[in-house]
C-alpha cells in the first residue's frame, strides 16, 4: 500500500449489485424484438459492453424498425430506472470510498457500462465529489478485458499504472487491470463470485476496516455486517 497513490473501482458488482438489472433489461428489450434468448448465450454476453450485446443478438436475430443505437438506449434506460428505484448499493462502499479520499488517494471509476449510467450510480451513493475521474468503455476503443480503459484512467490521473490499485469483481476486469500493470483487489462480495484467482489481493467486504492497509490484507476474512 505504500506505493499505491490511486484506487480505481469497477462499477457493476463493486459499487452496486446490478447484474440482475442488466439481465432483466436485456431480456425485456431483446425478446420484445423477437430475439430468442437462451442461458448458454447469455453467459457469452455477460462480459460484453451494451453495444456489443446489441450487435451480438442482432446478428443472430435481425430485427426491423429500430436501429442498434435505439435498442441500446432502451436497455440503458431500463437499467437506470432500476438503479434509481431499487436498493442496490453494495454495503459499506460509500464509507469505504470516502475513507480512501480522506487518506489522499486519487479515486477513479472505470466501467464497461455506458457512460450515461455512471452519474445515476455515484449520485445514488452520494460519492460523486470523491471521484477525480470516471470512465466508460464508450470512451475507449475496446472494453475489458482490453486494458485500454485502465491505462487511460492512469493517464488522466497522472499516476503510473504500477501505483494504481483496481477493485474488480470479474475475471475480464481483473485481466484488464493486470494487463495494464496494476495491482488488483478481487472483490468477492461474500464469495458470490469465483474466478478471481489472478487478483493480487482478495477483498470480501467494504465494512469494518479501521485502518486502510487492512483493506487489502490477503488474510482478511472480515464479515459484512453493514446496515
Amino acid at each position: 500500500m505504500n506505493t499505491i497513490k490511486a484506487v480505481i473501482f469497477d462499477m457493476d458488482g463493486v459499487l452496486i449489485d446490478s447484474e440482475n438489472f442488466w439481465s432483466i433489461a436485456e431480456h425485456e428489450i431483446f425478446t420484445s424484438l423477437g430475439v430468442q434468448i437462451n442461458s448458454n448465450e447469455t453467459k457469452i454476453t455477460k462480459s460484453m459492453t451494451t453495444s456489443e450485446v446489441s450487435r451480438f443478438w442482432y446478428d443472430k436475430f435481425p430485427w426491423k424498425g429500430k436501429s442498434l443505437a435505439e435498442v441500446e438506449e432502451m436497455v440503458i434506460s431500463r437499467v437506470i430506472d432500476q438503479i434509481t428505484n431499487q436498493d442496490c448499493q453494495i454495503p459499506g462502499i460509500d464509507v469505504f470510498i470516502k475513507l480512501l479520499k480522506s487518506n489522499n488517494f486519487k479515486i477513479a471509476l472505470a466501467t464497461n457500462s455506458p457512460k450515461k449510467i455512471i452519474d445515476p450510480v455515484i449520485n445514488k451513493l452520494a460519492v460523486s465529489e470523491c471521484f477525480d475521474i470516471t470512465l466508460s468503455a464508450d470512451q475507449v476503443v475496446s472494453g475489458k478485458p482490453d486494458p485500454a480503459i485502465y491505462l487511460k484512467a492512469a493517464h488522466l490521473l497522472q499516476i503510473h499504472p504500477t501505483e494504481c490499485l483496481v477493485v474488480e469483481d470479474s475475471t475480464s476486469g481483473i485481466q484488464a487491470a493486470k494487463n495494464a500493470g496494476m495491482v488488483v483487489a478481487g472483490f468477492t462480495n461474500l464469495n458470490k463470485n469465483s474466478g478471481l484467482g489472478m487478483a493480487d489481493y482478495m477483498l470480501n467486504s467494504f465494512c469494518n476496516y479501521e485502518h486502510l492497509p487492512l483493506c487489502f490484507d490477503k488474510t482478511n476474512t472480515s464479515s459484512n455486517n453493514c446496515k
